[in-house]
């Protein structure tokens, strides 16, 4: 059974990974863990494209650099996981999209973009605040194959931020079904329901038909 890395250097969303494969009895590696310092342009106009060019462009710099943070290791013992995720907000043309992560700049908190989310939907209603979570997980195998899973949750746009578990978006995309926000849920009850818990699942189901 071959190791994972898991291309990311966000500690929330490792998080997340670790607990939502954790039962799949493999170590899981974060990029710092294993010692790899590429760095791959995520500048896909799609979210599968970004996590195909993340998840691909680390494997082939782990074929030709090693694996410094695992001693007696090759890239032909992991299969690289590289996601790529964001928000679709309808009333804004689904922005901030594959932006996400880069909207109004990367050194930009979190409560500063919500906070613009927000103020530009100010008198809109609930009917026409509909968004969703999306993410893409592709894996990188060492026979230089690739294939994608995606996951989606529907909801809406807050008019303010609520709950402390999430991190990025969480705090203003609430749950048709119980109006609370991803950010009030447990990580328990998240990972259930998440664009990232739904994305891995398929991707956990993929790697086993294929035997990795």
């Amino acid at each position: 059974m071959k190791d994972i890395i898991f291309a990311t250097g966000n500690e929330g969303k490792m998080r997340e990974v670790r607990e939502i494969l954790k039962d799949t009895g493999r170590r899981i590696y974060s990029m710092k863990e294993a010692g790899i310092a590429a760095q791959v342009e995520e500048d896909g106009a799609t979210f599968a494209e970004n996590a195909r060019r993340k998840a691909v462009g680390i494997m082939e710099w782990c074929k030709k650099n090693g694996m410094p943070g695992c001693a007696g290791k090759t890239a032909d013992d992991f299969i690289v996981l590289a996601d790529d995720s964001g928000l679709e907000v309808d009333f804004l043309g689904k922005e901030p999209g594959v932006y996400s992560a880069r909207y109004m700049g990367y050194d930009t908190s979190y409560r500063e973009k919500n906070a613009n989310i927000i103020a530009r939907m100010d008198g809109v209603e609930k009917k026409d605040r509909t968004a969703r979570f999306v993410c893409v997980i592709a894996a990188a195998y060492p026979d230089g194959s690739c294939e994608t899973a995606r996951g989606t949750v529907e909801g809406y746009i807050g008019w303010e931020e609520a709950g402390e578990n999430g991190f990025g978006y969480d705090p203003i995309f609430y749950l048709y079904e119980n109006d609370l926000s991803t950010a009030q849920l447990s990580a328990e009850e998240k990972n259930q329901i998440s664009h990232r818990g739904k994305a891995l699942r398929g991707m956990k189901e993929k790697m086993k038909q294929r035997g990795f």
